[in-house]
């Protein structure tokens, strides 16, 4: 590419820069998500590594920032000195991808012995390269600061050219290893829908982690040959890195943002289910079920159970065993589902009882009724009360005489 044509380019991608303080915040609120399950489990490996993965994520961005680097160097009275500070937390980063890649694969009990050499190798490799960085930078001759172009503004100075192309080698040999395996994950069978969604994320994540290292080494290697690619450094690697962060933290967030959500779904739909069998037993218990607006969705369901439960139990002796039974074989008989059955026949023989007690409130139904079902099945019974016209009709033919519908029949 010619320098109009570079220019031009970079005209092109000048507006395309994302703040770095996205995938800060995005970051930070995986690592809220994740710090209570790490600081439970601290002996877990594998959640340790999550947690220094997104430890030095953060760090990354905040340091990454021009502003802060221009802060760093300015406290320190040192130019460029954020270099390698921050080139030091990414070859960090990539190595907390390879730690969580190793316990991912080698997470079994007899694998123990593989996993400790491998975390031995993976840190003793990478804290020498971060030694190197800081050697490196001090042979380098590096007077003018720059906050934002300082790969490419030094990709020809000695001793600073061999430590921009040394830690975008481990972060992309990081990155590779750490990519291939989520793909590879993705496609196992057996994984629950939402961490496969958050396996996705992570492995776009990672694989646009790789744009980022490929723009910046496209950069630098047109200054070695005397090109100006320089927009490459400058817009879309931030770029890619900031939506590859994003991605990745994004992937953390979905399995648990998931989870909670649909156990939240799962909890406030019982309870709604449970609202006509609700509403029937305050004529029982002669209240309504106690509601504190300040519970949790779970404690509001399991009042509403026990509040029914109860009602129940003061119900149980006007229920009419024999009455369950014909309406039971009434429901098969209409075309019902043995499950759909059994609620079905359980709703008729509550709704008789109720009567019963409204009418004769001292009397005692005949038999000593099975309360088993009633009392562990009030999901289905709630939703059988939802159809008025199943149990019209369930209730009419419990109440024809067996003779009388056989003879028919």
């Amino acid at each position: 590419m010619t320098n109009a044509g570079s220019l031009a380019a970079g005209n092109l991608f000048s507006g395309l820069y994302i703040s770095f303080w996205l995938p800060t915040v995005v970051l930070s609120a995986a690592l809220a998500i994740k710090l209570p399950s790490i600081l439970k489990l601290w002996r877990d490996p594998m959640l340790r590594a999550v947690g220094g993965l997104l430890l030095f994520a953060c760090a990354v961005f905040v340091f990454a920032a021009p502003s802060t680097i221009a802060w760093t160097n300015r406290v320190t009275g040192v130019p460029n000195i954020a270099a390698p500070w921050v080139y030091s937390l990414l070859t960090a980063l990539s190595a907390s991808w390879l730690l969580l890649v190793v316990h991912w694969r080698n997470g079994r009990s007899d694998r123990r012995a593989q996993t400790r050499r491998a975390t031995r190798w993976v840190v003793s490799v990478y804290a020498g390269i971060v030694v190197a960085l800081w050697v490196l930078f001090a042979l380098a001759d590096v007077p003018v600061e720059q906050t934002r172009d300082l790969d490419t503004y030094y990709a020809t100075t000695p001793f600073m050219r061999e430590e921009i192309l040394l830690y975008l080698i481990a972060h992309t040999v990081a990155c590779s290893v750490t990519a291939r395996l989520i793909w590879n994950w993705i496609r196992t069978d057996g994984l629950d829908a939402w961490l496969r969604w958050g396996l996705r994320f992570l492995g776009v994540g990672y694989a646009t982690n790789l744009l980022f290292s490929a723009a910046k080494l496209t950069a630098v290697v047109a200054r070695w040959t005397g090109h100006d690619l320089d927009w490459l450094n400058t817009n879309i690697a931030p770029s890619a890195a900031c939506i590859a962060a994003t991605l990745v933290a994004t992937g953390f967030i979905v399995p648990h943002a998931g989870q909670y959500l649909q156990e939240r779904w799962r909890v406030r739909r019982r309870h709604r289910k449970l609202k006509p069998l609700a509403r029937l037993m305050r004529t029982v218990a002669g209240s309504r079920e106690p509601l504190a607006l300040r519970a949790t969705p779970e404690m509001r369901l399991i009042r509403r159970e026990t509040f029914i439960r109860d009602a129940l139990l003061q119900l149980s002796r006007f229920l009419d065993e024999d009455l369950r039974v014909r309406s039971h074989d009434a429901a098969l008989a209409l075309g019902s589902e043995p499950g759909r059955a059994q609620a079905l026949a359980a709703a008729v023989t509550i709704l008789d009882a109720l009567e019963t007690k409204r009418h004769c409130p001292e009397s005692e139904g005949p038999g000593d009724p099975d309360t088993t079902y009633l009392l562990q099945e009030i999901q289905a019974v709630s939703q059988a009360l939802r159809e008025p016209d199943e149990i019209k009709a369930v209730r009419a033919r419990a109440a024809v005489p067996a003779e009388s519908m056989s003879a028919h029949e």
